[in-house]
């Protein structure tokens, strides 16, 4: 009984530990070297110091007491029981760096910004003597927004610890996110100094030599790095999107080749990538290798099956295209959007049918799918079956009132409707959604023009060319009509000139060119100019009036005839034009398409 007194009065006396405790200090004798660095392996460099300044920080038996069962709270994820032990812990031994500091981490990673800055100032840098300490302070007063503090702190860092690379890294991020470029440079030069061999370093000057916009030094620098460190998978990164952005896709091929073959064949996002890159270079069989062994590897991933899709869609393989979908498809009906993309086909294949098959299975399973109802209307739309289109684009416009499509196809369905009135209120409506959309305003300047409102179609024209300066239809549709009006000779001629540019093979732009080198006097030009819009375009019964209307102007009367009988033949309907026949001596046209033109090249 006497030893049993004795013993409770030691322990109140803080002369000693129950023989528990005692038990529980052997047991976690290693804990402080796990949970000092807060999940970071310590430096080879400590030679286990860590341990060391626990006992002589808190060496106070109570105080320890209290940091073995904070300790053990950390590690069952309770901080707030944490947060008291270490608390009742400085109670016993208020001057403990060691428990300020292990306080510090648990508010900074509780959020507790004020608190984690008030501990870790009571911490003398000068006193500090491990360096996960000098790295995690730094991070306290960088997140607390005292960056000036954390420079001082990974400064003092380097000096006690020149072979610690995560001070440095630290150091130099912290610069680069301050643009202290210069700065940040000299921190990782001062790196390689004494750790020769960091990639990392190099990888940081890389950084910093492309935002001083030195393309040449980033690349050496990023392919040091891979030299330093063969998986570098961010410097492979940088190194090919700077080859992608020098416009050099066969390096950034080259450079995901290498990574794919020498380092990891099975990275998802490099194996896509190269395929993208190949897919850009036209090398479609080199991208369905990639993709064929992607898909060994992962047969269910869905990126990769509609990336397949796509490829034999662009080559025009669109059977192939349908069979991966409709394969898809089996195992997961309920992915729309594959669903919406089978329709897409079907459509450039002109099989309406199985495309609105697709589309109306996609609504039936979620009325509110836009892009399905989008399609139905266009399909409807391009199939004339206009009350269809107009109620499907209406369900769009409810459905997704800020999105310009279903007012462009609302208004392209009045225009078909010849409802102008209709197509201009609906085209005006999508602009009071997107002011900034170049086709609505295209658009409803060709509704104005049907409504005989020829100043509202200038203003609309040029609002297009100003929202898009290379929308082609909106420079011929401009030119054309200033030269067709014999106004503005000079811009109809630069307009038109400017559409011929972007697109030399559209005939309809071509004609359009010789219109107004025509009203401008200059035939031989014009003549030589409809000569190619014939050429390109046979058919068009407005390209063979204009070619009559320059052989006229040259007194070739046999040719201006041939070539209005021409275009009369295309188009009887065009009464002016067989008046103007009649009235130039050329008799009565003849009103059939038996006669063949010698004027067709």
């Amino acid at each position: 009984m006497k030893s049993t007194r004795v013993l409770a009065m030691k322990v109140r006396s803080g002369q000693t530990f129950p023989m528990w405790l005692g038990r529980l200090r052997t047991l976690l004798w290693g804990i402080p070297l796990l949970v000092v660095s807060c999940g970071t392996a310590p430096s080879p460099t400590l030679n286990g110091q860590e341990g060391s300044m626990v006992t002589r920080e808190t060496s106070h038996p109570q105080a320890y007491y209290h940091f073995l069962r904070g300790s053990l709270a950390e590690l069952n994820n309770d901080a707030t029981m944490a947060v008291e032990e270490y608390q009742a812990g400085l109670a016993f031994d208020t001057d403990s760096k060691f428990l300020k500091f292990r306080l510090a981490k648990l508010h900074f990673s509780m959020s507790h910004l004020p608190e984690a800055l008030n501990l870790a100032r009571q911490i003398p840098v000068s006193e500090v003597s491990q360096a996960p300490m000098f790295f995690d302070l730094a991070k306290i007063f960088a997140g607390g927004g005292d960056t000036e503090r954390a420079l001082e702190v990974l400064t003092e860092g380097e000096q006690h610890f020149p072979q610690d690379e995560r001070i440095y890294i630290s150091h130099g991020t912290l610069l680069l996110n301050m643009k202290e470029l210069q700065k940040a440079e000299e921190v990782f030069h001062e790196l390689l100094v004494h750790v020769p061999g960091s990639a990392e370093a190099h990888y940081f000057l890389g950084v910093i030599a492309l935002e001083a916009k030195t393309k040449q030094e980033a690349k050496a620098h990023f392919r040091e790095a891979i030299a330093l460190h063969a998986t570098f998978e961010r410097a492979y990164l940088k190194l090919v999107a700077i080859s992608e952005e020098e416009k050099d896709p066969q390096e950034a091929i080259a450079l995901l080749e290498r990574y794919l073959i020498e380092v990891n064949p099975h990275h998802r996002e490099f194996r896509l990538r190269i395929i993208r890159l190949y897919i850009g270079q036209q090398n479609t069989d080199k991208a369905l290798n990639h993709l064929d062994y992607f898909l060994q590897e992962n047969p269910d991933d869905l990126h990769a099956q509609v990336l397949k899709a796509q490829i034999y869609g662009e080559l025009g393989n669109f059977p192939a295209a349908i069979k991966e979908l409709n394969a898809i498809l089996r195992v997961r009906p309920n992915e729309l959007r594959v669903r919406d993309f089978l329709g897409l086909l079907y459509e450039e294949m002109k099989d309406y049918d199985r495309a609105i098959q697709a589309y109306r299975t996609n609504v039936q399973m979620d009325s509110t799918f836009f892009d399905s109802i989008l399609h139905l209307g266009f399909v409807s739309y391009r199939l004339k079956r206009n009350q269809e289109a107009l109620s499907y684009l209406d369900q769009a416009v409810n459905l997704n009132p800020k999105r310009p499509e279903p007012y462009l196809l609302l208004g392209l369905t009045h225009f078909q409707m010849e409802d102008y009135h209709k197509a201009k209120a609906r085209l005006e409506e999508g602009i009071h959604q997107d002011p900034t959309n170049a086709e609505l305003h295209f658009n409803l300047g060709t509704a104005y023009d049907k409504l005989d409102l020829f100043d509202k179609v200038v203003r609309e024209m040029k609002q297009t060319l100003e929202l898009d300066p290379e929308h082609a239809d909106a420079l011929n549709y401009l030119g054309y009509s200033y030269a067709d009006r014999g106004i503005n000779g000079e811009q109809a001629l630069a307009l038109t000139q400017r559409a011929v540019a972007l697109k030399p093979h559209n005939g309809y732009y071509v004609d359009s060119l010789a219109w107004a080198l025509y009203k401008l006097g200059r035939i031989e030009e014009a003549q030589e100019t409809i000569q190619r819009a014939v050429s390109l375009v046979s058919d068009d019964p407005v390209i063979y009036e204009h070619m009559g209307d320059i052989f006229l102007r040259q007194d070739e009367r046999d040719k201006a005839r041939e070539a209005w009988l021409h275009s009369l033949q295309l188009d009887s309907t065009n009464k002016p034009l067989g008046k103007r026949f009649r009235d130039a001596g050329f008799g009565e046209p003849i009103p059939t398409l038996s006669h063949k033109s010698t004027l067709t090249p």
